[in-house]
């Protein structure tokens, strides 16, 4: 038995930081209904980062919605409207990503869903809170990264702002939203009581944050500053870095530099008896151009067995062939409704020693509205 077993979550949220909130409570066996517009669905559903299309959809659709059902409404219809206040009646939760005010004008606002379930989590995703003068900008990723100092982090010093090659605040603010989910579902399980669950993106890239964010406030309001070259992390002194070699690439954490010197045979790094921050720009140059005179290999061969925190930096064709990812059997096989299968990531979270997984793909646009309608008398 999964944790959320018998737990019903209805989901009106779309792109991804919603659905990927509600795809982690699906792996630990809450029943998702996800709420979709007729004849066009979420627009995930066509939302492409590549040319890949799988089974007619995107390949992100896919991935942040399979073991979900799906049903097809326009609840801006009275009829339509009705149908979902019985779904909510039965539901354990709520949840959207709608801009604020959306969800108050169709009838379905914090207050109104109350009425209806008087112990709901209510929970959702905005762009921005509630604050008036944010409201009308799009609560988009690479907007929020730009927004919050994000890409200050990423890249070299002479790079300029460089931004995360994920969709990184979308996802951040999913998981703080199946946070505050669980969060309320264990007091409603002591207390019996409902909750309003609030997460926005902008707080949650903030929050991202944390580390470099509190060094800025009690460092005198310094601006973090990226190393020439190499960086890996804008507060960290070298070596902390990447490093190209004969073949590939080097990771190398935090170590000590004379250590380093005499485990490389690095005569030029002897120079450097202390580890000073202001240095790390001169002792990044030197490691960077010795480290590139030998194959990663025969670097990892000195370093790990002296315990220097390093690795080789793979591709996802080198990654797939490693047996340290094979034995975590991290990917599963998922099929839809119409046989289409696909290969996809399981829920990173093991529970009593139990991975889970799931064999049940993405769902087609309404396939499970005759289900629904039947089984809740709508």
């Amino acid at each position: 038995m999964k944790p959320l077993d018998n737990y019903l979550v209805i989901d009106f949220s779309q792109f991804l930081s919603g659905p990927s909130a509600s795809l982690r409570l699906a792996d630990l066996g809450a029943r998702v209904i996800k709420i979709e517009k007729p004849a066009t669905g979420d627009i995930c559903r066509t939302l492409y980062t590549s040319d890949l299309i799988m089974n007619g959809e995107s390949s992100v659709f896919h991935t942040i919605n399979r073991n979900k059902e799906s049903f097809a409404i326009d609840f801006k219809e009275p009829d339509g409207l009705q149908k979902i206040k019985k779904l909510i009646a039965k539901a354990d939760v709520v949840m959207h990503n709608f801009r604020p005010g959306v969800m108050e004008r169709v009838g379905l606002s914090y207050e109104e869903v109350l009425k209806i379930n008087p112990k709901i989590i209510y929970a959702s995703i905005s762009g921005y809170g509630n604050h008036s003068e944010l409201k009308k900008i799009p609560g988009q990723d690479l907007l929020l990264q730009s927004m919050t100092g994000l890409t200050w982090l990423t890249g070299n010093q002479e790079d300029g702002p460089v931004a995360m090659g994920l969709s990184i605040v979308d996802m951040l603010a999913g998981a703080h939203l199946a946070q505050g989910i669980l969060a309320t579902l264990y007091r409603k399980s002591v207390q019996n009581v409902g909750a309003l669950v609030q997460v926005s993106m902008l707080e949650s890239a903030f929050d991202f944050q944390f580390e470099t964010i509190t060094t800025y406030f009690n460092d005198g309001g310094e601006l973090p500053v990226r190393t020439k070259n190499n960086n890996a992390h804008a507060y960290l002194g070298a070596p902390y870095g990447i490093y190209q070699t004969q073949n590939g690439y080097l990771a190398l954490a935090m170590g000590s530099i004379p250590v380093l010197a005499e485990l490389l045979q690095c005569n030029e790094l002897l120079a450097f008896p202390e580890n000073k921050f202001s240095l790390r720009d001169e002792i990044k140059t030197i490691l960077a151009t010795h480290l590139q005179t030998q194959p990663t290999e025969f670097w990892l061969a000195i370093l790990e067995p002296a315990d220097i925190w390093c690795a080789n930096v793979l591709n996802y064709d080198q990654l797939f062939e490693e047996e340290g990812f094979k034995v975590l059997d991290f990917i599963q096989e998922v099929q839809m409704q119409d046989g289409y299968s696909y290969a996809t990531t399981r829920c990173p979270i093991k529970i009593d020693g139990e991975l889970f997984t799931s064999s049940k793909g993405s769902p087609k646009l309404g396939q499970d509205n005759e289900s629904i309608i039947k089984e809740f008398t709508l």
